[in-house]
C-alpha cells in the first residue's frame, strides 16, 4: 500500500504588548523558556533547547547528559521581521521498518548520527 504525503505549511500569528525587537528576541533567544519539556525525544531530561541564530542554523534539544537531538533547521533569519524553520520530524523520522533485535537499524543509526 503506498501513501501519499504532501506538503504542509502552517502559519499561526499571536500578537503580544511589546516591540517587534523584543518579541523577535524573547523567541530566538529563550525558544526553550516556552517549549514544553515534556516534548522530549531524548533518553535523558532536557537541559536546554537552543535555536542557532542564523540560516543553516539548528533547533535541537540538548540533554543533561550532554546529548542533542536536532528537530529542525533555520530556513530564513531576518530579525526582527521574520524566522522560517523547518520541522524534521516527521512520520517515518526516526522509525523505519528493518528490524534488528527488536530496534529499527535505520533508527538506530540515526540515532547514533544524531545523538537522540
Amino acid at each position: 500500500m503506498t501513501q501519499s504525503t504532501e506538503a504542509t505549511s502552517i502559519r499561526h500569528q499571536i500578537t503580544v504588548d511589546a516591540p517587534i525587537e523584543r518579541a523577535f528576541a524573547v523567541f530566538t533567544e529563550d525558544f526553550g523558556s516556552f517549549k514544553p519539556r515534556e516534548h522530549n525525544m531524548l533518553a535523558v531530561d532536557i537541559a536546554e533547547t537552543v535555536l542557532e541564530p542564523r540560516v543553516g542554523g539548528r533547533l535541537f534539544d540538548r540533554g543533561v547528559a550532554g546529548s542533542e537531538c536536532q528537530w529542525a533547521r533555520v530556513l530564513a533569519y531576518e530579525p526582527p521581521d521574520r524566522l522560517v524553520i523547518s520541522w524534521d520530524i516527521g512520520p517515518r523520522w526516526p522509525i523505519e521498518p528493518t528490524r534488528v533485535d527488536g530496534y529499527s537499524a535505520d533508527a538506530v543509526s540515526r540515532l547514533s548520527e544524531r545523538g537522540c
